[in-house]
């Protein structure tokens, strides 16, 4: 049998998460009091039982300890249950935007603010976090990129590592990114927007790729961070980081970054032990 401990910070697409796994033929319970999660277990655990998959939703409540579901989540390890933890997080940003869009109550703070229960709720679940075997950063995923996360480990069963790579271009003059972990200024190089035939056009086209490459700074630049990135990534890992976002930026946000960025995003796309996404935040300015 498998079973999945499904749990995370409130608002990181929990019960998404948790809908997507019984479409994929999982017997799911969300929210089962903590006192009946050991005879729950011991049910489905029956020989000759038909269920071979089962998820189980844990989540932070103001009306029972979480420590309690740890300790009970240890208890069964150590009588030989075996189960994996799959974490969903999010940024605290994109946390405190998704509640105010819901105009939801944060449940260890139904009272206070929405960031002081966010802020308890990271302080309890450090601990299982650690513990997880899969750890989803949702605070950049579309619905259909955490399903294909979703599937990536419980479907096809491939070895799963669980930093993604964020890498994106921007402008400056429309501001630095502000989740981006590391920033790189590309401004250094010649701008198509003064060439006529290139102004309209962006790093997405071949033309515009073909000039800024021409200039061997470009390759040099971008060998030069490759490398860079390559001693940095599993320094990440081990340090446990789930979610990196590279910043490529250059005044508009439409040739250079976006040209560097569909480049490093080429080299880095198929590297195999962490994800990789790219997104262009500023090509459609303007346009």
């Amino acid at each position: 049998m498998r079973f999945v401990i499904v749990t995370g910070m409130s608002g990181s697409g929990k019960r998404t998460a948790m809908k997507m796994l019984e479409d994929v033929g999982f017997y799911c319970v969300d929210n089962l009091p903590v006192p009946l999660i050991e005879k729950f277990v011991d049910l489905i655990a029956t020989p000759n039982s038909e269920i071979n998959k089962v998820a189980l939703g844990l989540d932070v409540r103001a009306d029972q300890s979480f420590d309690d579901a740890q300790r009970i989540l240890e208890q069964l390890k150590e009588t030989g249950y075996v189960f994996e933890i799959l974490f969903l997080e999010a940024s605290d940003a994109v946390l405190l935007k998704r509640y105010k869009e819901t105009r939801r109550l944060h449940p260890l703070s139904p009272e206070g603010r929405v960031e002081e229960g966010v802020q308890k709720e990271r302080e309890i679940l450090q601990g299982i976090k650690q513990k997880a075997d899969y750890v989803i950063d949702t605070s950049n995923l579309l619905t259909r990129e955490l399903k294909e996360e979703i599937d990536h480990i419980f479907v096809r069963n491939e070895e799963y590592n669980s930093l993604m790579v964020n890498i994106l271009s921007f402008g400056f003059k429309n501001g630095i990114p502000a989740d981006a972990d590391l920033v790189f200024d590309v401004r250094f190089l010649p701008n198509p927007f003064y060439i006529d035939e290139l102004k309209h056009k962006t790093g997405n086209d071949k033309e515009v790729q073909d000039y800024v490459m021409s200039f061997p700074e470009a390759g040099e630049f971008l060998q030069k961070l490759v490398d860079m990135l390559d001693f940095l990534i599993p320094n990440y890992v081990k340090e446990g980081k789930h979610q990196l976002v590279i910043g490529i930026g250059c005044t508009g946000g439409k040739h250079r970054s976006v040209t560097l960025a569909n480049e490093l995003y080429a080299k880095m796309k198929n590297h195999g032990s962490y994800g990789t996404k790219l997104y262009h935040r500023d090509i459609k300015q303007g346009v």
